[in-house]
């Protein structure tokens, strides 16, 4: 249905809501646009069905303040959070309010476009849990001890010289632990890696 495939962009740099919107429009979704949260918020039907795109760093209301508007009155949309200033406890606080990703700016064409896909599968069935959080406990159990430490390091928002230093092991070693996590874990980006192990009962500390 037309509804599944709707797209909702929210973002206050027109440049970036207008190059979104031309890509899904060549890939047959329908996207709309918006300047602010605000506008979305007065013009967007309530019983929307879809995916929305929102910018964190926006004036009036970010794109964090407008996941939890929608989470509460847009029980059909999915959320995916993008921001040229992304860091980790941002990410954390998306992915616990329920966003499907959490997408840093640049990104390729093919990364969005995988993330709006799963989005609007996710929109179309927004009461039921996937076999996402099995699939990431088994991962989870791939991994040392060491390895485990330095994820919860990484959920929690701490660098990797932080990390280190609670660990007492150098920056280097936590590099090395870190890349072994993202194979392990099967996570091809920090954001991916924050999702999966928030699905798998990772707490932030």
């Amino acid at each position: 249905m037309e509804t599944e495939q709707q797209v909702f962009i929210v973002d206050d740099d027109e440049a970036v809501r207008e190059s979104l919107a031309a890509l899904l429009a060549s890939y047959d979704y329908k996207a709309t646009t918006f300047p602010s949260a605000l506008h979305f918020l007065a013009r967007c039907d309530r019983n929307a069905s879809g995916c929305l795109i929102a910018d964190v760093r926006m004036p009036d209301m970010d794109g964090l303040e407008l996941q939890e508007k929608v989470g509460l009155d847009f029980p059909n949309l999915a959320v995916v959070i993008i921001t040229g200033h992304g860091d980790v406890p941002v990410a954390v606080r998306a992915m616990k309010a329920g966003a499907v990703d959490f997408v840093e700016k640049p990104f390729t064409e093919e990364t969005i476009l995988e993330t709006v896909k799963t989005a609007l599968e996710q929109s179309a069935k927004p009461k039921r849990q996937t076999g996402g959080s099995e699939e990431g406990v088994s991962r989870l159990d791939q991994l040392t001890p060491r390895e485990r430490e330095v994820l919860e390091g990484l959920v929690a928002g701490l660098p990797n010289k932080t990390i280190a230093y609670d660990l007492g092991i150098s920056a280097r070693t936590v590099e090395v632990h870190r890349a072994r996590v993202m194979e392990k874990m099967q996570a091809r980006s920090l954001s991916a890696l924050v999702r999966i192990a928030i699905a798998a009962g990772i707490e932030p500390a």
